[in-house]
C-alpha cells in the first residue's frame, strides 16, 4: 500500500513506513503536553514494511515530532516481504508473540484484516473532536480514498496516498511501430491492436503483468464488469459525509466502507478475463507472468523490452529510478472493455487497539496527512499524493510522464473506479489468486482454475464467519 519501489513490493510505496514523520512539525505542534499513555509512556513503536537497515535510515525523519514532543521516543521496526499480505502475516505474527506496535503502515489490502480482528483502533472520536483541523484535508482529499479506508461504519486511516492501475507505454517502442499514445477513450479492441503492432518489434513483450490482485489481470476484470466478491456498502459514515463532504457530488452514495460479500470468482465475467489473459499469452501479446511486485517489469521496461504494463503514479517514480527520462514513457487510463471501470488501492497508518499511546499516535497521525509531510512521503513520486492540491506539473516535470493528469483523473473523472477486493480474509485471497492464475495460465484452462478460485474463497470467507 506500500509500493514497489526500491523493493520488489506491491502498489503503494511503504516508504510511508516512516518518511511522512518528517512533517510532524505540522499538526502534531498542536499535541497536549500530556500526549503519552496514562502510565506515563512516550514511547511510539512503528511497524514499519521494508529492511531494518531501510527503517534505521527513515527513524531519523522522527526528528522534528521528537522536538515538538519533549521525551518522545519513535521506534521504527523493519518488517521486510515480498507483498502486503507477506507483510500482513509477519506483522500478525509479531502481535501473537506479544509485541504489537502502536502504529502501522496499513493499505487498501489490511483494513478491513485489522478491523475485524479488532487490532485496530477506530479514528471516529478523534476526527469528529478535531473536525476543524481536518476539514481542510478532507476537502483536498477524493471520497473514495476515505470510504476504502472505513469498515462496518468506522473510519480506520486517514489516507496518505494512493494507486490507481493504469496503462503505461514504452514510447520508444510506441514511436517505432508507428503509434502514439492511445486517446482517453480507448477501448479493448485498440489495446489489441497495440499490443500486435508492438509484437513486431524484435526481443520485445507487447504487455506483461505480474500476479496480485492490483494492476494484475484483475484490472481487465474490473473493465469487464466483474469481481471477485460481491460488491456493498455497510451503513454508517453519514457523521463524515455530512460534515466534511456536504454538497459534493462525489461523495453520493458513499457509506460505512464496501462491504466483499459472498465469492464470484467463477463467474462468467471473471472467467472472461482470465480467459483473456491465457489467450493475449499463448498469441504471444503477453508474457507468462511472475507471482509478486512490479521491479522486474520496470527493469525490462526501461530496458525496452515491455510495450505496456499496469502502474499507478508509483511507475513514475520507479521508471524514472531505472534510467528513463521524462519523454521516453506516458500513461493512460485503463482501456474501456464492457465499462472503463478502474481498481484503486490507498495507504495510510492505523492505530493498534492493543497501544497504551492512542493520544500521541492520533498527533502522529495527523501530521501525516499535512501536505509537508505527504510531500516527503511521496518524494521522488514513489507514490500518488491523496491530496489533489498537490498533482501539479511541477512535482511530474522530473519524472514524467506527460500525461500525469491520468492518475488523479481515474478517481474525478471515472466515478465508478473502486479499491480493491479486500476482505478480511485478504492474504488467504491473495494467496489462493496466485495459485489458481498460475494454474490458469499453465493449463490453459481459466474455468476450470477459477473454479477452484471459487472454492477457496467460499472456505476463507467460512472460516471468518464472513
Amino acid at each position: 500500500m506500500s509500493s514497489f519501489l526500491s523493493q520488489s513490493v506491491s502498489r503503494r510505496s511503504v516508504l510511508v513506513g516512516g518518511a511522512a514523520l518528517l512533517g510532524a512539525a505540522g499538526l502534531s505542534a498542536c499535541a497536549p503536553g500530556n500526549a503519552g499513555s496514562a502510565s506515563g509512556s512516550k514511547t511510539l513503536n512503528v511497524a514499519y514494511f521494508g529492511t531494518q537497515q531501510q527503517a534505521d535510515k527513515t527513524a531519523k525523519v522522527a526528528d522534528s515530532f521528537i522536538k515538538a514532543n519533549p521525551g518522545v521516543t519513535v521506534k521504527f521496526n523493519g518488517i521486510n516481504g515480498t507483498d502486503w499480505n507477506d507483510f500482513f502475516t509477519k506483522v500478525l505474527t509479531q502481535i501473537a508473540a506479544g509485541n504489537p506496535p502502536d502504529i502501522v503502515s496499513v493499505a487498501t489490502e489490511g483494513v478491513q484484516l485489522f478491523a475485524q480482528k479488532k487490532l485496530a483502533h477506530p479514528l471516529d472520536d478523534f476526527v469528529k473532536r478535531d473536525k476543524d483541523q481536518l476539514a481542510p484535508y478532507f476537502k483536498d482529499v477524493h471520497p473514495s480514498l476515505v470510504e476504502a479506508m472505513m469498515y462496518q461504519g468506522n473510519l480506520y486511516e486517514l489516507p496518505t496516498d494512493f494507486n490507481a492501475g493504469n496503462m503505461y507505454f514504452n514510447t520508444s517502442l510506441l514511436k517505432k511501430s508507428g503509434l502514439e499514445v492511445p486517446k482517453a477513450d480507448w477501448t479493448m479492441d485498440d489495446f489489441k491492436s497495440v499490443a500486435t503492432a508492438i509484437k513486431k518489434n524484435p526481443d520485445t513483450v507487447p504487455f506483461d503483468w505480474v500476479v496480485r490482485l492490483w494492476g494484475s489481470w484483475t484490472s481487465f476484470m474490473y473493465a469487464n464488469g466483474g469481481n471477485l466478491v460481491t460488491e456493498g456498502k455497510y451503513d454508517g459514515g453519514d457523521w463524515l459525509w455530512s460534515q466534511f463532504y456536504s454538497g459534493d457530488p462525489a461523495a453520493q452514495g458513499r457509506k460505512g466502507g464496501w462491504k466483499w460479500g459472498a465469492p464470484t470468482a467463477n463467474s462468467d465475467a471473471v472467467v472472461e478475463s482470465l480467459d483473456l489473459m491465457v489467450e493475449l499469452a499463448n498469441s504471444g501479446l503477453s508474457a507468462k507472468p511472475d507471482v509478486g511486485g512490479g521491479s522486474t517489469l520496470q527493469g525490462l521496461f526501461s530496458n525496452n523490452k515491455i510495450g505496456m504494463a499496469i502502474g499507478g503514479g508509483f511507475w513514475a517514480g520507479g521508471l524514472h529510478n531505472a534510467g528513463m527520462g521524462p519523454d521516453t514513457f506516458d500513461v493512460q487510463y485503463f482501456p474501456k472493455w464492457k465499462v472503463q471501470r478502474h481498481l484503486f488501492g490507498t495507504g495510510g497508518y492505523g492505530i493498534f487497539e492493543s497501544s497504551k499511546n492512542k493520544d500521541l499516535a492520533w498527533e502522529f497521525l495527523k501530521s501525516l496527512v499535512e501536505p509537508s509531510a505527504i510531500e516527503i512521503l511521496t518524494a521522488g513520486n514513489s507514490t500518488t499524493p491523496s491530496r489533489r492540491s498537490m498533482m501539479t506539473a511541477e512535482r511530474y516535470a522530473p519524472t514524467g510522464p506527460k500525461n500525469w493528469n491520468v492518475f488523479y483523473d481515474t478517481l474525478d473523472k471515472l466515478p465508478n473506479t473502486a479499491p480493491i477486493p479486500a476482505p478480511p480474509y485478504y492474504n488467504a485471497m491473495a494467496n489462493a489468486l496466485n495459485q489458481r492464475t498460475t494454474e490458469a495460465m499453465s493449463s490453459g484452462n481459466a474455468k476450470s482454475a477459477l473454479n477452484g478460485l471459487q472454492k477457496d474463497l467460499e472456505t476463507a470467507a467460512a472460516a471468518i464467519g464472513s
